[in-house]
């Protein structure tokens, strides 16, 4: 198959080749995935990647900056706007809203994704290739780093690394439903049959996340709790633990594990929050 470089044809063949790469991203993952399954789907041959992008990689680049960089440009816009708004008033809310909202405006326009946008922030996330995420990381640092310090704002309760694992598994459990579920079957299940606006969904997707994020960190009490769980649920129960066989002991020892946290706290405001934010980071791709 000749390869045609000029005019409206040009134009085609790259869109075909970067939707055929995303449609299989979607469904295959990144290290399953071939250049002759994308050419063969786009109907175009080898020569025709090189000319456009030059190699896989650079191709999964450019199929993942069309979607994600005006994401999180709508998305840096809308938080922007709320923070102009509200201040010191920001809420978890808002800051959600402004990851939420972008992403569904999105997938309701067919022109740069549609549907399938959902899927591939939930595929980009929960993709396990080290390609998928050194990219994620190094291209939207600085977004994650604005959302994270948001965040903070928000929830001042929270040390910053027990703040970065909320985000991150929250975020994360939401993905991995996206990356592997028709999403208009799911929603439809969730509103069993029912229309449901853009209001109500968001509330709903946000719902549980708000809780696990404002919940308050555990006390001595609920320590003691796990601590007599884990006792119970070791061979010969408390007496079989290895250490800390006295549940009290277990939850000063717990407790103080929440207590070391602090220098990691002040080391990573010494950095700027990267090292908690990078837990965040990848998250911030795979939600809608």
């Amino acid at each position: 198959m000749a390869v045609r470089t000029t005019g409206r044809h040009a134009g085609d063949t790259k869109s075909r080749i970067l939707d055929a790469a995303e449609t299989l991203f979607i469904e295959c993952g990144y290290e399953a995935m071939s250049l002759r399954q994308i050419t063969s789907r786009a109907e175009v041959n080898l020569a025709a990647v090189n000319y456009h992008f030059g190699s896989k990689e650079s191709l999964i680049h450019s199929m993942l900056s069309r979607r994600l960089d005006r994401l999180n440009q709508e998305r840096l816009k809308l938080l922007d706007r709320f923070d102009q708004m509200l201040g010191a008033r920001l809420t978890c809310e808002h800051v959600l809203g402004a990851m939420f909202i972008p992403a569904l405006r999105l997938s309701r326009d067919p022109r740069v994704g549609g549907k399938a946008f959902l899927r591939l922030l939930g595929r980009a996330y929960t993709d396990p290739s080290s390609f998928i995420r050194d990219f994620l990381n190094a291209h939207y640092e600085s977004v994650a780093i604005r959302f994270f310090d948001a965040f903070q704002r928000a929830l001042p309760h929270l040390p910053r690394e027990e703040l970065g694992w909320r985000l991150h598994f929250a975020i994360g459990a939401l993905s991995g439903v996206l990356a592997g579920t028709d999403t208009d079957s799911l929603i439809s299940e969730f509103s069993q049959g029912k229309s449901m606006n853009d209001l109500q969904l968001i509330a709903r997707l946000a719902s549980l996340m708000v809780a696990a994020l404002k919940a308050p960190l555990p006390d001595g009490s609920q320590l003691a709790t796990f601590a007599a769980v884990l006792g119970d649920a070791t061979e010969g129960g408390a007496e079989g633990l290895t250490e800390g066989a006295n549940p009290a002991a277990r939850t000063q020892q717990a407790s103080c594990g929440f207590e070391s946290s602090a220098p990691a706290v002040s080391d990573g405001e010494h950095r700027g929050g990267s090292v908690e934010a990078s837990s965040f980071q990848p998250a911030l791709h795979g939600t809608a």
